[in-house]
C-alpha cells in the first residue's frame, strides 16, 4: 500500500516547515527578454573608449586572418578563430583594471592580445612549443585552456582567494556555449554564488559546440537564465554590439569588485569561420546563416555609427588598418622564424618544486639526448 492509498491521504499535502522562506527574489535575477543594445539607441558615447574599441576590433579582425593563414603555412598546428567575436574579446580585456585576472579558454587568444599580450606568446601553445608561452603572473592571464570549462573553477578559487586576503581584484572567465554543458561549469557557478566571489562569467555563444547547435544543448529560454538557479544575475548582450558588451561587463567587474558577487553574462554571437582549420563547417550550417550575421558584423556595426555621429572619418579608418596590418607583419615575421627548443623544457614550470617522477624522467631524457649526441 502507497502513502497516497492509506485512509486520509486525500487530505495530507506536505508543505515545507514554517522557516522555510525563498533565498532571493528571483525576479532581479532575470535577464531582460532581448539582449541588450548601445548601437542604434541614441545612447551617449565616450569617443575616447569608442576608438579603442573600434581599433581593437580591426586589430583583432587581422589577428585573426593572419593566424589562420599562418596555419595553413604549417607554422601553427590549430587555431581557433574568433572572427565574429571579437567585440566580445576585445570588451572582456578593456573592462578589466591591471591587476584583474582574464581566464581564457582556447579560443580567446585575441582577448589575450587585447590586454596587451604578445601576438607571438599567445599563438606558442598552438605552434607546440610551449605548455603556455607566457608568465601568468606578469599578464594576469591565466594559461589559455584547452578542456573544455576547466577554466572556471580557477577563475573562482583565485578570485575567492583573493577575497580572502583583502586584494581588489576580479576575475573574469570567459567560455562558450558548449561549455555550459560541463560539469565544471555548474561547479564554477555554484561555488561562486555560495561564496559571493568577485567573478564574471562571461558565455560567448556563437552558436555551435563545434557542430551542436544551442538547441541540441539546452532547452532553457537562454543560458543567461541559467543564473537564477545558482542565485546570482543574469545578463543577456548582443556579442556583437561592442559597446553594450564593455558596458554590461564594466557594470558585473564593478559590482563584483564592491563585493555584489558574481555575474553570468551571455554574450550571442557567431562563428563566423569554422571551429578550427581542422573542421567543415559546411557539413552542419548553409551559406545563407553565415551571409545573414555578416550584415551583424562588429566592425560594420561600430564603424557605421561612428562615422555616422562624426567621431571616427577616414584617417581613422586608415590609421586603424595600417596599426593592425603593423602587427600583422610583425607575427608573421616572428612566426616564420624557426625556435630554439630545448627538450628539457618539457619538465619547466610544470611544478613549483619537481616531484620524484619528473626528476626521474627528466633524468631518463638528458641520457637520451647525452647518448645521441656523442
Amino acid at each position: 500500500m502507497t502513502v497516497q492509498e492509506l485512509p486520509g491521504a486525500a487530505a495530507y499535502r506536505p508543505t515545507p516547515p514554517p522557516a522555510w522562506r525563498p533565498r532571493t527574489d528571483p525576479a532581479p535575477l532575470l535577464p531582460d527578454p532581448e539582449p541588450h543594445r548601445v548601437l542604434g539607441t541614441g545612447a551617449e558615447l565616450d569617443r575616447a573608449l569608442m576608438l579603442k574599441l573600434y581599433a581593437e576590433l580591426v586589430r583583432g579582425r587581422r589577428f585573426n586572418a593572419q593566424a589562420t593563414a599562418l596555419t595553413k603555412q604549417g607554422r601553427l598546428a590549430v587555431y581557433p578563430s574568433s572572427t565574429g567575436q571579437e567585440a566580445c574579446e576585445v570588451a572582456a580585456a578593456l573592462a578589466l583594471e591591471e591587476r584583474d585576472w582574464l581566464f581564457p579558454s582556447y579560443r580567446d587568444t585575441l582577448a589575450a592580445v587585447a590586454r596587451g599580450l604578445d601576438p607571438v606568446q599567445a599563438l606558442t601553445l598552438l605552434r607546440g612549443d610551449w605548455h603556455t608561452g607566457y608568465d601568468p603572473r606578469e599578464h594576469r592571464i591565466a594559461p589559455l585552456c584547452t578542456p573544455l570549462a576547466t577554466q572556471l573553477p580557477h577563475a573562482v578559487g583565485l578570485a575567492h582567494a583573493a577575497r580572502l586576503k583583502g586584494d581588489d581584484v576580479v576575475a573574469l572567465a570567459l567560455v562558450g556555449d558548449g561549455g555550459t554543458s560541463e560539469g565544471d561549469f555548474h561547479e564554477a557557478l555554484n561555488f561562486a554564488a555560495v561564496w559571493q566571489a568577485p567573478v564574471v562569467f562571461l558565455v560567448q555563444n556563437n552558436g555551435f559546440a563545434i557542430s551542436v547547435p544551442l538547441a541540441k544543448q539546452t532547452a532553457a529560454p537562454s543560458l543567461a537564465h541559467k543564473a537564477v538557479g545558482y542565485g546570482m544575475p543574469g545578463r543577456l548582450v548582443d556579442g556583437n554590439d561592442a559597446p553594450a558588451v564593455h558596458q554590461v561587463l564594466s557594470e558585473a567587474v564593478a559590482r563584483a569588485r564592491r563585493g555584489g558577487g558574481p555575474t553570468l553574462i551571455e554574450a550571442v554571437t557567431y562563428r563566423m569561420e569554422a571551429h578550427t582549420n581542422a573542421d567543415d563547417a559546411t557539413r552542419y550550417r548553409g551559406s545563407a546563416e553565415v551571409d545573414a550575421w555578416r550584415d551583424h558584423d562588429p566592425i560594420r556595426l561600430l564603424e557605421g555609427e561612428l562615422t555616422a555621429r562624426g567621431l571616427l572619418d577616414e584617417d581613422g579608418i586608415r590609421a586603424a588598418a595600417e596599426a593592425a596590418e603593423t602587427m600583422a607583419a610583425a607575427l608573421r615575421d616572428q612566426m616564420n622564424a624557426d625556435p630554439a627548443l630545448d627538450p628539457m623544457d618539457l619538465f619547466a614550470e610544470v611544478y613549483a618544486e619537481r616531484n620524484g617522477q619528473l626528476r626521474e624522467q627528466a633524468a631518463q631524457l638528458r641520457a637520451e639526448l647525452e647518448a645521441e649526441a656523442r
